[in-house]
């Protein structure tokens, strides 16, 4: 039997908007807080409990824009509670593998030692974090839970003076499949077995030309690097995404129709969203021209404008972007959030 949708109960039009909306004033904006409490407008004997039919009824999400590297997507008839944790998720507890232990052998260069190791664990891996498994500091390091890259880089002079090797790019790093050539200096001994064949593509850094450092001839760089699976909240090297954030859905409304010289004045000041077609002003969509909105804002400061238009955000109405940073396609990371908030909320009911 399909379930009929609920209708939410309305509310007169000046609290449903404030219920609804973010008013966007000159100076501040008004009525930030989303009304949770059950008996809020109990005295308008209206109901506002949350309800989990009335929810699912409602929300949606479309997906606007999707690529490898960025996600953009609507989220629809969401609490602020929901977008934010899903993007502190985006940014602390999904996993990604980053390089942990760097042994260096020789540095001759002018970067130092601490410098050089650091940057190394800030190049992004390609390397999927579910063939691996967590490491602990107790743990040895071995074929299920350590990647191992080697970088030997020599910089010589040829004979035509030229340098050769003067820089040292992330894409110098080489993945050694059957482990540490090092043994002794490591504490990682060769793996039991190779990892060829582990993965689905072969570990490598994400951006092949990212400078690591600068020699000069007869300076060279000999270490080795060992990778392991992480997240976040640990260290901003294994966060999988550049940026992870939201803001609310704009629109510009009416609130009393504008016409003549009035409307030639706005559209002349915010062209593309003001227009006039015969003699009345029309409003575009706002989120079509959110670079002009704070033109919008700036009008507001004059009375006649101020009672004629208005700025406002919807609050259950969130534009999500993911921009990752290449380890994990943008469209896996979100479903990884999703599957850990879903576990997160799982824990929580078993608890109860």
């Amino acid at each position: 039997m399909t379930k009929k949708k609920k209708e939410k109960q309305k509310l007169p039009e000046p609290l449903e908007t404030q219920r609804n909306y973010v008013l966007c004033g000159p100076i501040v904006n008004t009525h930030t807080s989303t009304a949770t409490s059950a008996s809020m407008y109990m005295p308008l004997g209206v109901d506002n409990a949350w309800d989990f039919d009335d929810w699912t009824g409602h929300f949606d999400i479309q997906v606007q824009e999707l690529s490898p590297e960025r996600l953009v997507f609507d989220m629809i008839g969401a609490d602020p509670a929901l977008a934010n944790a899903l993007r502190r998720i985006l940014i602390s507890e999904v996993p990604t593998v980053a390089i942990e232990h760097v042994f260096i052998v020789n540095n001759t260069s002018i970067i130092q030692d601490e410098v050089l190791s650091h940057r190394l664990g800030l190049v992004p891996l390609a390397v999927d974090p579910n063939a691996l498994a967590w490491r602990s500091g107790e743990d040895a390091a071995g074929e299920s839970n350590s990647v191992v890259f080697k970088l030997a880089v020599r910089c010589s002079r040829a004979a035509d003076g030229s340098m050769v090797n003067d820089k040292v790019y992330s894409r110098d790093l080489v993945w050694l499949p059957s482990g540490s050539e090092l043994p002794d200096e490591t504490g990682c001994s060769r793996f039991g077995r190779s990892q060829e064949g582990m993965f689905a593509a072969p570990p490598q850094d994400v951006e092949q030309n990212i400078l690591l450092a600068k020699l000069r001839p007869g300076q060279c760089i000999e270490l080795e690097a060992h990778a392991v699976k992480g997240v976040g909240r640990e260290h901003a090297k294994w966060s999988p995404v550049a940026t992870a954030w939201y803001r609310l859905h704009p629109e510009v409304v009416l609130l009393q129709p504008v016409a003549g010289a009035d409307a030639q004045e706005l559209a002349a000041a915010v062209p593309g969203l003001f227009s006039v077609q015969d003699g009345q002003l029309v409003v575009g969509e706002a989120r079509q021209h959110e670079d002009k909105l704070e033109r919008v804002r700036r009008l507001l400061e004059q009375d006649k404008w101020a009672e004629a238009i208005q700025l406002r955000k919807r609050k259950d109405h969130f534009i999500f972007t993911i921009e990752s940073t290449g380890c994990v396609p943008a469209e896996d990371l979100f479903r990884m959030a999703l599957d850990i908030l879903a576990a997160k909320c799982d824990k929580l009911a078993a608890r109860l």
